[in-house]
């Protein structure tokens, strides 16, 4: 357990202070963890709200590994959820228009969110997610850059390889059925100060976005979340609108426990029994409440490592049910991959460098950066796996995703790869019969097809606008994933409004067929493996879980649902498209790659850029870095070179250097 316990008594308002001497890495101590009443407690507070409000909701409680510890349907709540962009945008493709998302999983989704995102450092919700993934950082600015966790969403998918799934005898961390969300309603939850989980709720039938924030809305999804959360809120010195980035100061919440209309402490007596029932979710819970697992315990699925190499940087590691480390630091497989000690090498430096490295999104101030780093080998493979104590468990899936995808995009014969995947088979909107919440008025598996896009369309734009008729398969350019994200926005160059999309992306401009749910090349990859999974959640048609590979999936055809993939372990929990993640090379043969994920974009592709530079200089073997004649930034594409990888100004905590990332 990672806690301090300082300060945490709960204020009048029911938000604890919160340890203001931790310096963001806090020590053992006590354990925590959300407690059978505890959860019980969640749910009734969020049920008097939304009693006083006359909105019957849905309810999901999870620890801080995602387990999911109570999911709870008000009666006369509404069944199922819509994904949709809100009011006055339209959007056609991608998850847009889809209506038979069941609300249970909505609700789990939104408090994996909250509780993933948020650390001892940062408390993050939904409605922070919404501002840092759309197209523009703030939403609606014109001329900015895209969010800087812009693809997020589609991570802690539940096709992915990676993440542990409820009875099946495995530990957290656990998947989350729609990925991350951005539609407020999701807050994490903190006990004595130490972050303990999330809850998620959903109200209004609607799963989507803010895009407007400029104004103060009254979200009646995140008024019963703040409720809830009444006694177990985020301390206020590490809430996400305590924390700036490039300038700007985040989103956590736009109401306050001031603006509730039921007395959360005259919950306590509401019998859940009267108001409604558990529900037993498919591969994520049963019908009743759990308690929450003590984080950094194996039960957990992550401890602290005990490898004498990972241990001295203080470095914890996943683990099974009997708590062995289940990604041990091991050679590559390849004939010229790295060794055994040059991948415990790497690990070792890239942890090294995030803690001198300052934070971006940590309080307080000055604090040093968590990080998750994974390296993989040539087909994809975990040779390691480790995060820094408090680093933010989405993190996890998302280094070994960036990994991938730096891999995916270097390798020789991606483009083929790509071209052999199915189709995405985008599901019709509008299949619920009006607002009756009956189950799909869907009676065939062809009539969820609404059309089919093709991946490899992508790669047809991107070698078109490069001008390179090979571009991903000849194995030629060593791309890293802050040049995948510069082409995968929409627009190009990002965030010039007005610019056609970026070859990897869709169009924002009319007809608009971009938005966070309809990203292009990211989403068409798995989409097929997320429909699976939404129609399996129904329960109503005999469809089997997904399986744990996010592409390669095929789409529904006749009375054949999503016909199973072929292996596919470059992208098998999906890629990812902000940076933080650079190719491993020896000499000029591409043999790997690393990625890490944890406390502030820069801060990421430092620690993957120098972590390997540094490996390398201290082994003396040969592999490193591309080859900068071989990297992206040195070619023209479309009139543009992208960025490579770009590094914190005086990014350190114990030295002013810098241009750290700058090549001797």
């Amino acid at each position: 357990m990672l806690g301090c316990t300082s300060g945490t008594s709960p204020g009048p308002d029911g938000i604890g202070a919160g340890p203001q001497a931790c310096a963001g890495f806090c020590q053992d101590t006590a354990a925590a963890a959300l407690s059978i009443p505890a959860v019980e407690d969640v749910i009734r507070r969020a049920v008097a709200e939304a009693k006083a409000r006359s909105a019957p909701a849905t309810i999901a409680v999870v620890d801080r590994v995602g387990n999911v510890l109570a999911v709870y349907r008000m009666t006369g709540a509404r069944r199922f959820t819509t994904v949709r962009s809100p009011a006055g945008i339209a959007v056609s493709g991608g998850l847009e228009g889809v209506d038979l998302v069941p609300s249970a999983a909505a609700a789990i989704a939104k408090a994996v969110t909250a509780a993933y995102l948020s650390s001892e450092g940062n408390a993050f919700s939904t409605r922070t997610a919404s501002q840092i993934v759309q197209e523009a950082f703030n939403p609606g600015e014109a001329n900015q850059t895209g969010g800087p966790l812009f693809g997020v969403q589609f991570s802690q998918l539940p096709c992915s390889d990676l993440m542990a799934r409820f009875g099946a005898g495995e530990v957290g961390p656990h998947r989350s059925p729609l990925g991350l969300a951005a539609d407020p309603g999701g807050l994490p939850l903190y006990l004595n100060g130490t972050p303990v989980g999330g809850v998620g709720v959903i109200a209004d039938g609607l799963y989507s976005y803010d895009a407007t924030i400029s104004d103060a809305d009254r979200d009646i999804d995140e008024l019963i979340a703040v409720a809830a959360s009444f006694g177990l809120g985020a301390p206020r010195d590490r809430r996400a609108d305590r924390i700036t980035v490039d300038g700007k100061t985040l989103r956590f919440a736009d109401v306050d426990f001031a603006d509730l209309a039921s007395n959360p402490n005259n919950a306590g007596s509401l019998s859940l029994a009267a108001e409604g029932e558990l529900l037993a979710v498919p591969g994520y819970s049963a019908a009743t409440v759990l308690a929450g697992t003590v984080f950094g315990e194996p039960a957990s699925g992550i401890r602290r490592a005990t490898e004498p190499a990972l241990a001295a940087e203080d470095a914890f590691v996943l683990v099974d049910a009997a708590g062995a480390n289940r990604f041990p630091v091991r050679a590559s497989s390849a004939p010229s991959g790295l060794s055994q000690a040059e991948v415990q090498g790497l690990m070792v430096e890239a942890l090294r460098v995030a803690g001198r490295a300052r934070a971006q999104i940590r309080r307080p101030l000055g604090t040093v950066a968590r990080v998750s780093v994974s390296i993989i080998d040539l087909d994809g493979s975990v040779l390691a796996l480790a995060r820094g104590r408090d680093a933010p468990v989405f993190g996890i899936d998302v280094s070994l995703q960036k990994a991938r995808t730096a891999l995916l995009f270097s390798k020789a014969g991606t483009g083929a790869a790509i071209g052999a995947l199915p189709p995405a088979g985008y599901i019709k909107p509008d299949l619920i019969a009006g607002d009756t919440d009956t189950l799909p008025v869907v009676t065939s598996f062809p009539s969820l097809e609404l059309e089919q896009s093709a991946p490899f369309r992508y790669v047809q734009s991107l070698r078109s606008l490069s001008g390179r008729p090979t571009m991903l398969d000849d194995g030629a350019v060593a791309i890293a994933n802050r040049s995948v994200g510069n082409l995968a926005r929409p627009f190009y160059p990002d965030g010039i409004r007005g610019n056609p999309p970026g070859p990897l992306s869709l169009s924002f401009d009319a007809p608009r067929r971009w938005s966070p749910f309809s990203v292009g090349l990211q989403l068409d990859l798995g989409y097929n493996a997320i429909a699976q999974h939404v129609v399996f959640l129904l329960d109503a048609f005999g469809v089997a879980d997904v399986g744990r590979s996010c592409v390669g999936v095929g789409p529904v055809s006749g009375a054949v649902p999503f016909a199973a993939p072929a292996a596919a372990s470059e992208a098998a929990n999906g890629i990812q498209i902000f940076p933080g993640s650079v190719p491993i090379y020896r000499g000029s043969t591409l043999i790997g790659a690393i990625g890490v994920s944890g406390d502030g974009i820069e801060q990421d592709d430092m620690v993957a850029f120098l972590g390997l530079e540094n490996a390398a200089a201290a082994a003396g073997s040969g592999f490193g870095n591309a080859p900068p004649a071989m990297r992206i930034d040195q070619l023209d594409i479309g009139g543009l070179q992208p960025r490579y990888i770009q590094c914190p100004q005086a990014p350190f905590i114990d030295s002013t250097e810098q241009n750290v990332c700058a090549r001797p």
